[in-house]
């Protein structure tokens, strides 16, 4: 073990094999100087505390867990923007401009070209507004998501918004969305840009179900 003298420089070297287990001095053989050594059992540095985190960060994590937790138990509350939507269509331009749509409008968009796979996650909950179309998916996909829509039960079926997109619709079409089951119906050409007519006919039915919400709600907290 070797060591400098603070006072005059000279280098002191001692044997290792007679350096005891606790601190020790050596007076240096030039000046006197006493001149410290650690020894063999030496302490080490203490690691440092960790830090807990800040008020101002705690706080943060706090709002962005309650923001997704939100997002995810958001199942048809979320009103006019904002849900999480599913678009499912065979068509993939028709597909990505129904999601630029919706994008717009502030929704969080699942884009499917399976059926079958989009219809196990709509019947599980997970969407408020579905944009489809009646076109099948071609050989091996004879089901459409159209059709799973029809067999939704009463409750399950007024949580979603129900866009049904295609070459035989006239956007906005109130009778034509009726016959086919649909809150909206959106002519393919129209589709990148139905963002007022989407907007409004989604608004104008929160307002008539909101008393339908309402009862949903209370039920639901009173645990009955």
């Amino acid at each position: 073990m070797q060591s400098l003298c603070p006072q005059c420089g000279t280098k002191i070297a001692v044997d290792d094999a007679k350096i005891p287990d606790r601190p020790f001095q050596v007076k240096c053989p030039k000046c006197q100087t006493a001149v410290k050594f650690p020894g063999k059992t030496a302490p080490e540095a203490a690691s440092p505390e960790p830090q807990a985190p800040s008020p101002a960060a705690t706080e943060e994590m706090k709002v962005q867990m309650m923001a997704q937790l939100r997002r995810e138990l958001s199942i048809g509350e979320a009103g006019p923007s904002g849900a999480r939507a599913l678009v499912c269509m065979p068509d993939k331009a028709l597909a990505g401009a129904a999601t630029l749509t919706l994008t717009r409008q502030g929704h969080q968009v699942d884009t499917l070209d399976d059926a079958a796979e989009g219809a196990r996650l709509m019947e599980q909950g997970l969407y408020e507004l579905v944009v489809t179309s009646r076109a099948g998916g071609g050989p091996g996909k004879p089901e459409t998501l159209y059709q799973r829509l029809s067999r939704l039960n009463p409750d399950a079926r007024r949580r979603l918004f129900v866009v049904l997109v295609g070459d035989e619709f006239k956007t906005g079409e109130g009778t034509q969305a009726f016959a086919c089951l649909a809150d909206l119906v959106v002519n393919s050409k129209d589709m990148a840009s139905a963002d007022a007519v989407l907007r409004n006919t989604v608004a104008e039915k929160a307002r008539v179900y909101q008393a339908f919400v309402d009862a949903r709600r209370r039920h639901e907290s009173s645990g009955a």
